[in-house]
């Protein structure tokens, strides 16, 4: 009964030796997170220096003075658990850590977590931390450039108007001689309209933070000639939704300005592909025109021998000069349009187009995509009823709370005010102001009319030249092959030369109207993308 009392005395002896090693260690001023190894694989075994949560072991300092003092008093369990060293050498390291091997990890995995930067006790709190290696290796400008594509992409997400404008392809032939002219010239676009767009985005970004306390200094001379100086604070608490309809105009002035932008890029795009149409038609023109003064100069050589050999009359001759004359005259006419169209072509783009020739084919039929008019009017439409919204908050009261500190003393209060003062006629301002809303959404109704009431005129228009140009294909045809039996007629002796003059003018007339009608079917091909907006694309403007 003794001993067992004597061994129960030891083991709470000896916890309470051990408790307090484990408390004096903390005296070192030692992060608890630094009595573990740094590296992982031993990450809760305890450091061999002494420090740790021993029970028994304390620093060196103290151990060696305790040596001297208590040689075997300071573990009194020392012997109890020992173990046969030659039969435990091969599973030290095992003992030491039992989980050791069971998550053990791939050279591979090992190096990559070497680069995961850790505390000295191993926690791996700083890897949460750790900038991204993509961020870190991009320059201020790609950051910038990074930045500014997400702000895009969340005002798409937000917005039905920009993301379809975006989502806008053009229709016009890649590669093709459209497709060189429209680069060019936005690549030498001014973009005054964007620059209307960028305020309007930063007006934007300034409107979604108006939810915000408004703070500002306040500095007045009193009679009595002190100087009083506050700062005043005020947070809006109920305005009527006046803080929300600037937000809402904020956003609807940004589509607003994108839809202008638009506008303004497929006009840019419409005005130099009709000046592109302008040359070719008038450089073809003045090639058929070359073509009828070279054979109206073979019959003049003929009619003015046979006038020489008083074969025929005079005036033949005479007719076929003035002839000669206006056709001279319209080849001259047509050669200076070609190159006035080329030199307001070229002012508008990047480089000189005068090499480009081609007039490509591309089908309008069947378009799905809303023309820009009419997201125009509901991009306004939206601003509009945000703007009425603010017109009648102002016209309700509104509570806030105020305080301000200075020189004056400090205040602190609620506020309830309105930015126009009530009167008999405050509620026929509200009906006029729901009036404008409804006024609003009659003019998108307007502006759809009016869209579609262009759209299926040109498309009639378009049916019409297609038509006209087959038909005009036929004639010309056709008039080749009567000038062709009357040149056969004439080699034959039955025919005069005026005979086949006159054939051969309507020929060259039936080839000039052909022209006019493939440019025309064109030029309305290209007024319907236009009205749809599709000449440049979403993207890119």
């Amino acid at each position: 009964m003794t001993g067992t009392k004597v061994q129960s005395g030891l083991l709470i002896a000896g916890l309470a030796l051990g408790l307090s090693g484990c408390v004096s260690s903390t005296d070192e001023n030692i992060p608890l997170v630094s009595r573990f190894k740094s590296d992982e694989a031993n990450l809760a075994q305890p450091k061999a220096e002494g420090q740790g949560f021993s029970l028994f072991k304390k620093a060196n300092s103290d151990a060696a003075a305790d040596a001297s003092e208590t040689p075997v008093a300071s573990n009194p369990f020392k012997g109890m658990f020992k173990k046969d060293e030659t039969a435990d050498a091969s599973s030290a390291q095992t003992a030491s850590n039992p989980l050791k091997g069971m998550f053990k990890k791939s050279d591979a995995d090992a190096a990559a977590d070497e680069s995961v930067s850790q505390n000295a006790g191993g926690t791996k709190f700083a890897a949460l931390f750790k900038p991204k290696a993509d961020d870190a290796s991009l320059s201020v400008a790609d950051r910038k450039a990074q930045k500014q594509a997400e702000a895009r992409a969340k005002e798409s997400a937000e917005s039905i108007i920009i993301s379809g404008l975006q989502s806008r392809r053009s229709i016009l032939p890649n590669g093709s001689a459209y497709d060189q002219v429209a680069d060019s010239v936005l690549a030498a676009n001014s973009r005054a309209a964007e620059s209307e767009l960028r305020a309007a985005r930063l007006r934007a970004v300034a409107a979604s933070k108006n939810w915000l306390p408004s703070i500002g200094p306040s500095i007045s001379l009193s009679s009595l000639g002190d100087l009083v100086a506050n700062l005043i604070v005020e947070q809006v608490l109920f305005d009527n939704g006046r803080k929300k309809a600037e937000r809402e105009y904020a956003k609807a002035d940004v589509e607003v300005a994108a839809v202008n932008l638009s506008i303004d890029t497929n006009e840019r795009v419409f005005t130099a592909l009709g000046l592109y149409l302008t040359a070719q038609e008038a450089a073809e023109k003045a090639d058929l025109s070359t073509t009828a003064f070279n054979d109206m100069s073979h019959f003049e050589y003929i009619m003015s021998e046979r006038v020489r050999g008083g074969v025929s009359d005079r005036s033949d001759l005479v007719v076929l000069r003035q002839k000669l004359a206006e056709i001279r005259s319209d080849m001259a006419s047509n050669q200076e349009a070609r190159n006035a169209a080329f030199a307001e072509l070229n002012a508008m783009s990047i480089g000189s187009l005068n090499g480009i020739r081609g007039l490509p084919d591309f089908n309008v039929n069947g378009l799905s995509s809303k023309p820009l008019a009419i997201l125009l009017a509901e991009a306004e439409k939206e601003r509009a009823v945000a703007e009425a919204t603010m017109d009648r908050a102002g016209h309700l009261p509104g509570l806030k709370a105020s305080g301000s500190t200075g020189t004056s003393g400090n205040s602190l209060g609620l506020n309830v005010t309105t930015d126009s003062l009530l009167n008999l006629g405050t509620g026929a301002n509200l009906k006029a102001i729901e009036a404008t809303k409804e006024g609003a959404q009659r003019l998108v109704a307007q502006a759809r009319e009016d869209s579609n009431r262009r759209l299926r005129a040109l498309e009639a228009q378009l049916s019409g030249a297609e038509r006209q140009k087959g038909e005009a294909r036929n004639l010309t045809s056709q008039s080749k092959k009567n000038l062709d039996l009357f040149q056969a007629q004439y080699k034959a002796g039955t025919r005069q030369v005026m005979d086949v003059v006159g054939v051969y003018e309507t020929y060259a007339r039936q080839q000039e109207n052909a022209a006019d009608l493939r440019f025309k079917a064109a030029r309305l091909k290209l007024e319907i993308a236009n009205e749809m907006g599709l000449l440049a694309s979403g993207a890119e403007i």
